[in-house]
């Protein structure tokens, strides 16, 4: 099923980073473990209580980071969705928090609510009638009827809709469904990560990563060899070459930036998070790659120690 399979942002403090998504947001920390080509640095995934494909969102907390800024060639905003009849839990939620929100506004007939983490990063809870008959994660502490229950999809700030669209259309299973005056709806078969919008702004200043900022996009394959078909049409039909395919443990990824100037990600459903830690206890211990398990002394004595919430 194709649709958005995670986001990756950068953070701070990595346990400013983990209080906000698992006590703050109550999402499930579903892996603990390094950014593979920075291991001295962690990457958080926080999801559903399955670390399901289309629910998470990673951070890689690298502390001193300079604060980015959101702008041409990145993707601007994460929206989660939550059941319809949670907004106002949420905006009280926010409101306790200490969170500053905007008021609630509308895209595409639907309800949104837009803030930020606290480092900056744009986010928006957004209400969908359908997710009320989804199940909710209750581990964090929010009530499961409220909780969020996955991605809702991206905002990307572009120049220009056309060449980005073509490849969610052609390439990442996507359709166009709709247009307002600023934004281009793109929509998946998934409920869950199915929305792409792109949000055109010609002449913006160009984005530029760092804390709060989005790193990158993934989109979902079902397989290896799925992705090997998609590598093949962008190479045939839109002449943009990937990276080689990367084993990140928990799936194979490939890498590219789409013409817009976003960087994108093609990751395989398979073979998710219990590959190194069972459903009950996963998030509960820094997992490491084959290659870097001898380092694990070397590298648990250079992380910052965490406060695991929770």
């Amino acid at each position: 099923m194709h649709g958005i399979h995670h986001v990756t942002a950068i953070a701070g403090n990595p346990n400013a980073n983990l209080r906000f998504y698992v006590r703050g947001l109550g999402l499930r920390l579903v892996k603990n473990t390094v950014n593979f080509d920075d291991p001295e640095t962690y990457h958080f995934y926080f999801g559903d209580q399955r670390g399901s494909p289309g629910t998470i969102l990673t951070f890689f907390p690298w502390e001193h980071a300079a604060p980015g800024r959101n702008g041409i060639g990145l993707a601007e905003t994460t929206a989660f969705r939550i059941p319809l009849r949670s907004i106002g839990y949420w905006i009280q939620r926010l409101v306790e928090l200490g969170v500053t929100h905007e008021a609630l506004g509308e895209r595409f007939g639907e309800k949104v609510l837009a803030f930020r983490d606290p480092d900056g990063t744009s986010l928006a809870l957004v209400g969908v009638a359908e997710a009320e008959e989804e199940e909710g994660w209750s581990g964090g502490g929010v009530p499961a009827e409220h909780a969020i229950r996955g991605l809702h999809g991206v905002t990307l700030m572009l120049d220009d809709a056309g060449p980005t669209g073509a490849i969610l259309a052609d390439i990442l299973g996507f359709r166009e469904i709709g247009r307002d005056a600023r934004h281009v709806r793109f929509k998946a078969e998934s409920p869950v990560g199915g929305i792409v919008d792109i949000r055109v702004a010609k002449g913006f200043l160009p984005g530029r990563l760092g804390r709060g900022s989005v790193h990158h996009v993934a989109f979902r394959a079902a397989d290896e060899d799925e992705q090997a078909r998609m590598v093949r049409k962008l190479v045939e039909n839109d002449h943009l070459l990937t990276t080689e395919q990367k084993d990140r443990k928990y799936f194979r990824s490939v890498y590219f930036h789409e013409p817009g100037g976003v960087l994108f990600e093609i990751a395989t459903e398979a073979p998710g998070f219990t590959v190194d830690e069972p459903l009950d206890r996963l998030g509960s211990s820094l997992k490491l790659p084959d290659f870097l398990d001898s380092r694990r002394q070397e590298l648990e004595s250079v992380l910052p120690p965490l406060e695991m919430p929770g």
